[in-house]
C-alpha cells in the first residue's frame, strides 16, 4: 500500500506530465514491478545498509526534479539533447527523464556497490515493457528513448561520463534531494555512530531545497539549511553531480545557512 507521501508525488507527478509523458507516468505509477522494485530497494539501503532513503519516494522526488529543470530550459528555448541531435522529440527526451529518474535507485536491490550498473540491468526489461504498451510499432523511437533512460541511470552517480543534458539533469536532480525527511527513518532505526554518518546528520540539517529559474541562467537551485553541517551535502554530493553534468551551464547554485548571507557556488 502507498504511502500519504508517495500518494502526494503522485498526483504532483501526474499534475506535471502531459500527452505521452503523462500516460508513461500513469504506467509507471500503476506498475507492480516497479512498485516491489522500489520498495525492496529501499528495504535494503535503509535496514541492511543503514543509507538514506532510496526508495518510491525520492526516486518520485528526482523526478519531479528532473522534470521542472527540463521545463525550465525549455521556457529560457533550450533544446534538449534527442532534439539537437535530430534523434527525437522534446517529448521522447521527457520519456526517458521520467523513465530514468523513477527507476534509477532500483539497483538498490541488489546492493549498493555498482548500483548504477545492475540497476540499468535490471531497469532494461521493465522499460521495454511500458515502452510497447505506449509507442507499439514505433521501434526506432523505443530504442531511443530507451538508450537515454539507461544513459541516466548508469549515469546517475557520477561514475560513468555521460553525454546528453538529459542524463544530466537526472544526475542533478538525484543530487537535489536532500532535504531532511531523506534521513530521517535510518536515524531513527539507529543511534549507534558509523562510517557515513556524516550523509546524514548533514541531509538532516538541510531545510529546502528550491528549483527555479536563475537570475542569469535558466535554473536556479536554491539550498536552505539550519547548520552549516549542511553545506558538506552541497560540495560534497550535489556540487560534484552538477559539475559532472553536461547540464553545469545551465545552473546557478547557492546555499545559505538561516539568516546567514547565501554562498554562490555557480552561475
Amino acid at each position: 500500500m502507498k504511502s500519504p507521501k508517495e500518494l502526494s508525488l503522485d498526483r504532483s507527478l501526474l499534475d506535471a506530465t502531459s500527452g505521452s509523458v503523462r500516460a508513461l507516468a500513469e504506467l509507471l505509477l500503476a506498475d507492480e514491478e516497479v512498485a516491489e522494485l522500489q520498495d525492496y530497494a529501499n528495504a535494503v539501503a535503509i535496514r541492511r545498509l543503514g543509507f538514506n532513503d532510496h526508495g518510491p519516494v525520492h526516486m518520485r522526488k528526482v523526478a519531479l526534479n528532473a522534470l521542472a529543470m527540463a521545463g525550465l530550459l525549455g521556457k529560457s528555448g533550450v533544446s534538449l539533447s534527442l532534439e539537437r541531435d535530430e534523434a527525437g522529440s522534446r517529448e521522447d527526451s521527457l520519456e526517458a527523464i521520467l523513465l530514468a529518474a523513477f527507476l534509477h535507485d532500483i539497483g538498490m536491490s541488489i546492493g549498493r556497490q555498482n548500483h548504477e550498473q545492475t540497476g540499468a540491468l535490471l531497469a532494461q526489461p521493465v522499460i521495454e515493457r511500458l515502452l510497447a504498451t505506449l509507442h507499439p510499432g514505433e521501434i526506432r523511437r523505443r530504442v531511443t528513448i530507451r538508450s537515454m533512460a539507461l544513459e541516466g541511470i548508469l549515469g546517475h552517480m557520477a561514475t560513468q561520463r555521460i553525454h546528453s543534458i538529459e542524463a544530466g539533469l537526472v544526475l542533478v536532480a538525484d543530487g537535489c534531494d536532500m532535504e531532511r525527511g531523506r534521513s530521517r527513518i535510518p536515524m531513527l532505526l539507529s543511534t549507534e555512530p558509523r562510517v557515513g554518518d556524516i550523509h546524514q546528520y548533514s541531509a538532516a540539517s538541510v531545510q529546502r531545497v528550491s528549483i527555479g529559474p536563475g537570475e542569469r541562467l535558466p535554473i536556479r537551485i536554491s539550498v536552505e539549511m539550519t547548520e552549516s553541517v549542511g553545506f558538506f551535502q552541497v560540495e560534497e554530493v550535489l556540487l560534484q553531480k552538477v559539475a559532472a553534468s553536461p547540464a553545469k551551464g545551465f545552473i546557478e547554485l547557492v546555499a545559505s545557512v538561516s539568516g546567514a548571507e547565501p554562498k554562490r557556488y555557480l552561475g
